[in-house]
């Protein structure tokens, strides 16, 4: 049998197979997340209360901030093209290689040479040997593109998790060892560099065979087209969520910037748990969902739902428990970065809302609407953040960013949705009852804080009161969150 019977005859059972490895996908990628964060979590703790104090903090951010900048464009976008093409990506994956290497090495070499300026204009003019030896990850990172790109086309993220707990113990162990040793802000410089070796070092032993070198002219060219616009649309994302950072370096001083970048990682908790766990198997997902609208429409909502569903109640207690918390955690010389937390946390579940929103855009081809979206972000937010660092220091910063993000950036987004088939209601029930159930347990939490005080056993029992507010409340949707 020939035409569209045939192809919804052929693609029923195709469904379920693909149900099945996108939730095995997912809860290896949501465990694998959980284990990284919390550990990472327990060694900034380590970190921030023994060895390093908030100016080596700033230091870092700004490290930090410039590597994650170089990371989106490292590979000119063109590693989606293994998760997304058609056919046998093994066809095409030496050409990307030779682009992702050789771009890497260019970005690095232009790096080397203007590290000392850049830390200059960002106000750490200490950071420029930091910044040296911490975007050698830039090197490594292309290299590892491609076999990490099968891992993730394959929905193999058991494996990918043994990649990254092996880079998580060696970044970890050489970060402490040198940190004790008195190396400052250089020693997350080297255990970054450390554990992405030893990442790529796994990624080729986990997907054998895919680390050749090769080269196609027209597959270049095709690979060019495809992943340009994905790599501006990268950068500009990664300039809207790091702007923040040269700002206040750059507007405020040294101390300031270390309470701001402890702060805007706490605020990244629920967004690298439950967004990171997400997105290594949503453009995946989503890609095989592209050429079915209502399939699409459909997978869009359920994802976002659970997504929404695991990260609003992280948010909301992190927000109204911000001192308390960060006292408990870090001690009482960082507390003036809960001022700018519950801000942040505000922030940081808009991002996680946009960031799914940006996966599903990518995989249904709309690339220019991406480049839009965060091109006019980062172009209204930098005036906001500047006049808001000036006007109220660290939390005039994150106060900018929730109006920008609030009142410019999630219409927008919906409004690219839209045109892209999912439409508001669609969106608008699957954040329903999660963000009935936070309302709800924000409202519990700082009740109970103001009568229980902020004793450990009070905090304990005041955020297991509002955790179980929450699950009563968005039990009524539960019949979206298990589809």
């Amino acid at each position: 049998m020939t035409g569209p019977a045939a192809d919804t005859e052929s693609a029923a059972p195709a469904a379920p197979s693909l149900g099945r490895k996108v939730g095995s996908a997912a809860k290896w990628s949501l465990i694998n997340t959980v284990v990284m964060r919390l550990g990472n979590f327990a060694t900034g703790i380590v970190l921030a209360r023994f060895f390093l104090g908030p100016e080596a903090w700033g230091v870092y951010g700004i490290a930090q901030t410039v590597l994650l900048v170089l990371l989106s464009a490292n590979e000119l976008g063109v590693s989606l093209a293994i998760v997304r093409w058609e056919g046998d990506p093994r066809r095409f994956a030496p050409t990307v290689l030779t682009l992702s290497a050789a771009s890497s090495c260019l970005l690095y070499a232009v790096l080397f040479a203007v590290a000392p300026a850049v830390a200059g204009v960002l106000g750490s003019p200490e950071a420029s040997g930091v910044l040296r030896v911490m975007c050698l990850c830039v090197v490594l990172d292309g290299l590892s593109q491609v076999p990490a790109g099968f891992l993730t086309r394959e929905f193999a993220q058991g494996r990918r998790m043994a990649v990254d707990g092996l880079n998580f113990v060696l970044s970890t162990a050489v970060t402490l060892l040198l940190a004790i040793d008195g190396w400052g802000a250089m020693s997350f410089a080297w255990g970054s560099v450390v554990g992405n070796v030893a990442a790529l070092i796994g990624c080729c032993l986990a997907a054998p065979g895919t680390l050749r070198f090769g080269w196609d002219r027209e597959q270049a060219r095709a690979l060019l087209r495809f992943g340009l616009p994905l790599a501006g649309a990268s950068m500009l994302a990664l300039g809207v969520v790091n702007v923040d950072t040269m700002v206040v370096g750059s507007a405020l001083d040294p101390l300031a910037l270390g309470f701001y970048v402890l702060a805007f990682n706490i605020s990244g908790w629920p967004v690298r748990i439950i967004s990171e766990a997400a997105r290594r198997v949503s453009f995946a997902g989503f890609s095989r969902l592209a050429d079915s609208p209502k399939a699409l429409a459909a997978g869009f909502s359920r994802a976002l739902a659970v997504v929404m569903a695991g990260t609003v109640p992280i948010c909301v207690l992190l927000a109204a428990l911000a001192a308390p918390v960060v006292e408990l955690i870090y001690g009482e010389r960082w507390l003036p970065a809960a001022r700018a937390l519950p801000w942040l946390m505000a922030l940081g579940l808009v991002r996680i809302g946009c960031e799914l929103a940006y996966d599903c855009l990518v995989a249904i081809g709309r690339r220019r609407s991406l480049i839009g979206v965060q091109g006019l972000w980062l172009v209204i937010l930098i005036p906001v953040l500047v006049i808001g660092a000036r006007t109220g220091g660290i939390v005039g910063v994150a106060q900018g960013h929730v109006l920008v993000a609030g009142s410019v950036v999630v219409p927008v987004f919906l409004l690219a949705l839209h045109r892209g088939g999912i439409r508001l209601g669609t969106v608008a029930r699957a954040c329903a009852w999660p963000l009935l159930g936070g309302a709800v347990m924000a409202a519990v939490l700082l009740l109970l804080e103001r009568y229980l005080g902020d004793s450990v056993l009070a905090l304990l029992a005041t955020g297991a009161a509002g955790t179980l507010c929450y699950v009563l409340c968005i039990l009524p949707g539960r019949a979206l969150l298990k589809g």
